[in-house]
């Protein structure tokens, strides 16, 4: 795993993962009015943060198709050094 997260790939792979974790939250909470789950149970906490997640993804994808961005993978940060 050392080596595999060592690589140019995997640096790159880490750094847009940190900043991607924290907008999903953010999305989710201030732009789609998610506050708390409204059903009991473990199971219906799951089925509706996954309706939740779903919708965000599809949210997600609605956007790329309206900026034409499919088919972009990793976004290089403009601070990243390009030899690692």
């Amino acid at each position: 795993m050392e080596e595999r997260i060592s690589t140019y790939e995997g640096k790159l792979i880490r750094v847009n993962r940190s900043i991607q974790a924290e907008g999903v939250f953010a999305m989710t909470k201030e732009d789609m009015g998610f506050r708390r789950v409204l059903l009991r149970s473990a199971v219906k906490v799951e089925v509706e943060w996954t309706l939740l997640s779903l919708a965000y993804n599809i949210l997600k994808l609605h956007h790329k198709i309206q900026k034409q961005r499919l088919g972009t993978g990793l976004v290089i940060p403009k601070s990243f050094p390009a030899g690692l």
